[in-house]
């Protein structure tokens, strides 16, 4: 069984009404993306980043997969699909796919901030004074800028097994994430999912210009009819 690779990001979630929270001066919600999203953030102000946190939360139990979303779960009835994702929502999971990488972690989980390895399931709020089994404060189980990004290897030997790969709703500009690119064998195709695209295509490299919940379902249909 040939084996796809999918690599998304925020815009395949923001079609579902999941706010990209970041404005175009760069902020987040209002604030600066190292007050919300470091640990420096962290230290100088708990209670802001789980509110910060709780609200993306909050909002993402309110919204559902999409077309694209849908659309990718379909492709399992002929293909060994690997996700691989820049979001922290479960979206993925939800429509129904079952093997799902997330690069900088998942919202409805917390875990230790004494022990990264120490993470549960999640869907309230974390509270200031919610512990670990250690006595200290739980965090949520995202990647911050400045932390390692510790399934990019796992990731990276996804990648090279890929027979397709197909990229939704990401520019590919952020690193490391838009290097799994170079993991990828430079036989397979990559067909690139975006309304506006800052790619020029290639001899292996197909744009498709359109939205996800557009573009994936139309590729969705050519590929097992293939």
């Amino acid at each position: 069984m040939k084996r796809i690779v999918v690599l998304t990001g925020a815009g395949i979630s923001a079609e579902s009404g999941i706010k990209t929270f970041r404005d175009e001066n760069g902020l987040w919600e209002g604030h600066d993306v190292m007050e919300v999203a470091s640990p420096l953030g962290w230290k100088n102000n708990i209670e802001l980043v789980l509110d910060f946190y709780n609200q993306r939360r909050k909002q993402l139990l309110q919204v559902k997969p999409n077309a694209a979303h849908q659309a990718l779960v379909k492709l399992q009835q002929a293909y060994d699909v690997q996700i691989i994702t820049q979001n922290i929502d479960d979206l993925h999971e939800r429509a129904g796919s079952s093997k799902v990488t997330h690069l900088h972690g998942e919202l409805l989980k917390a875990r230790s901030s004494f022990d990264e390895n120490l993470v549960m399931d999640w869907k309230k709020d974390i509270k200031v004074g919610d512990f670990c089994e250690h006595n200290f404060q739980l965090r949520p189980h995202v990647v911050w800028f400045g932390e390692a990004v510790p399934m990019f290897q796992k990731a990276a030997e996804i990648a090279e097994t890929a027979d397709i790969v197909i990229v939704i709703g990401t520019s590919m500009q952020v690193y490391p994430a838009a290097g799994l690119v170079d993991f990828v064998p430079r036989s397979s195709p990559i067909y690139f999912i975006d309304p506006k695209p800052n790619i020029s295509e290639s001899k292996n490299l197909e744009i498709i210009k359109k939205t996800a919940v557009k573009g994936v379902p139309e590729l969705i249909e050519r590929l097992l009819n293939e």
